[in-house]
């Protein structure tokens, strides 16, 4: 598999991988912030974007293709920084390589039904009209447990909206399986506001890596 992807800046290495249905502008405001002190790689998840287009879409594929990605590029100590699909390969490739040093997850899930029940029935009604692999992936899949979880113990940033499409007893369930976890739950914020156009998740970024060098 073939990946597309811009890099711009220098610096510490971030990969940045957006969720469903989008491609690497997701990321375009953050990466405007962060790109002075950072190399940042944003990356088209196969199937969208400039990425060549597949007939089945499987996360366990999709994190496949992010560590062949840090090999082929040779980079190590990175920060993995996901937003929704890209939140979940973020999490199983920190399964998969010992090439990321901290994972930063925005509107994680780890199974189908931590979706709120009114966005689960919304890619339903998706599927049964486009059979879009798409929306497909995200009514089969993912199934990562906590004990998967547990074995993540690089320092990690977890994100959500306090009006996010996914529940928050399990973006919760999430950040208390990690070991090494912060959580923030954003006031006023939905499951993209700040993320796309926004500076809101550079911002907590920010914060939370200068905390973690002053501990």
């Amino acid at each position: 598999m073939k990946l597309y992807y811009e890099k711009r800046g220098q610096g510490d290495p971030i990969v940045f991988v957006h969720g469903n249905g989008e491609d690497h502008h997701t990321f375009d405001t953050t990466v405007e912030v962060l790109e002075a002190d950072h190399t940042c790689y944003a990356v088209d998840s196969r199937g969208h974007g400039e990425s060549p287009s597949v007939e089945e879409l499987h996360y366990e594929d999709m994190a496949d293709d992010m560590v062949e990605f840090l090999e082929t590029h040779d980079l190590n100590n990175i920060t993995f920084f996901g937003f929704s699909d890209g939140a979940i390969v973020g999490l199983l490739t920190a399964m998969k390589t010992d090439r990321i040093g901290r994972l930063v997850i925005c509107g994680a899930n780890t199974e189908p039904r931590g979706i709120k029940g009114w966005a689960y029935r919304m890619f339903r009604g998706a599927y049964f009209l486009t059979h879009d692999p798409k929306m497909k992936v995200m009514l089969r899949e993912p199934h990562i447990t906590e004990e998967q979880l547990k074995q993540i113990t690089i320092p990690t940033l977890v994100l959500a909206g306090d009006r996010d499409m996914i529940r928050e007893r399990e973006t919760k369930k999430i950040a208390a399986a990690l070991p090494n976890s912060t959580l923030r739950i954003l006031e006023d914020a939905t499951h993209i506001s700040y993320v796309q156009n926004s500076t809101r998740a550079a911002i907590e970024y920010i914060a939370w890596v200068q905390d973690l060098e002053n501990r």
